[in-house]
């Protein structure tokens, strides 16, 4: 049994809270539960001492959404939340200007080899196979007539052109390597969870820096919800800080509810 200023949440309130809280095992999704009822607890005893009280028809279906909209009445009528300066919003632009860059664009080829992740020995084919077929395009044999024959994807009709690319359409293990290549034929097999890849890089255009205009809106949404995600969680520790809680031991710090 659990008490929040003398309030009691009962083991049956936490068993039916427990579905709205997946987690690795039983324990850990009563311990979700607990935190979860505990929060709308307080905010329902904060909100009656400030006489607000949610509508009729904003009474939601789990208790996490319902404490989401008691933690917006409560927060409209109890926390500031600074908004981004301009000059803020700069200094942020100008010390993270990596961040704000077109993708880069490249156009490639290339042959798949597939082969399951987790069947190494199709994997030792795969690779022995992509080795070989790198070898005869080192020694002069057509890229797409190679990939007619040997590619396991739809571009070997098109002699294994993937067209233009930019970061994020491809898997990452794919793109991490193309990417950082030089324009030509990759001098080794790019390895993926579908299997190897034979890369023929031809053309490729480095991303381009954009000016802080074209981004300030996004800075300022950025910052903006930082400081409020930082003021919300301070005001839930101060309202825990402030309460007696028996029954249950309160880790502000490694509560994922609170952060």
């Amino acid at each position: 049994m659990i008490t929040v200023n003398q309030t009691t949440i009962s083991e049956a309130q936490i068993l039916q809270e427990m579905q709205y809280h997946p987690a690795k095992d039983h324990r850990a999704a009563m311990i979700d539960a607990a935190e979860s009822l505990i929060i709308g607890e307080l905010f329902n005893q904060r909100l009656d001492a400030l006489g607000l009280h949610l509508q009729t028809d904003e009474q939601q279906e789990s208790e996490e959404q319902k404490q989401n909209a008691l933690l917006n009445l409560l927060i409209e009528a109890e926390v500031a939340i600074p908004c981004a300066t301009e000059q803020e919003c700069a200094h942020y632009y100008q010390q993270n200007l990596a961040k704000f860059c077109s993708s880069p664009l490249i156009a490639a080829r290339h042959i798949l080899i597939p082969a399951p992740a987790e069947d190494e020995h199709a994997r030792a084919n795969a690779l022995e196979t992509a080795e070989s077929i790198l070898e005869a395009l080192n020694k002069g044999e057509s890229f797409s007539v190679l990939a007619g024959q040997h590619s396991r994807c739809e571009s070997a009709r098109l002699g294994g052109q993937l067209g233009q690319l930019s970061k994020g359409q491809t898997v990452s293990e794919f793109e991490r390597q193309v990417f950082s290549a030089d324009e030509g034929l990759i001098n080794h097999p790019v390895e993926s969870r579908f299997g190897f890849h034979i890369v023929f890089v031809d053309f490729k255009q480095a991303g381009k820096q954009l000016p802080y205009e074209a981004v300030k809106l996004r800075i300022k949404d950025y910052l903006n919800k930082k400081v409020e995600r930082k003021a919300i969680a301070q005001y839930i520790e101060c309202l825990i800080a402030e309460a007696k809680i028996d029954g249950f031991d309160f880790n502000v710090s490694t509560s994922p509810l609170v952060q």
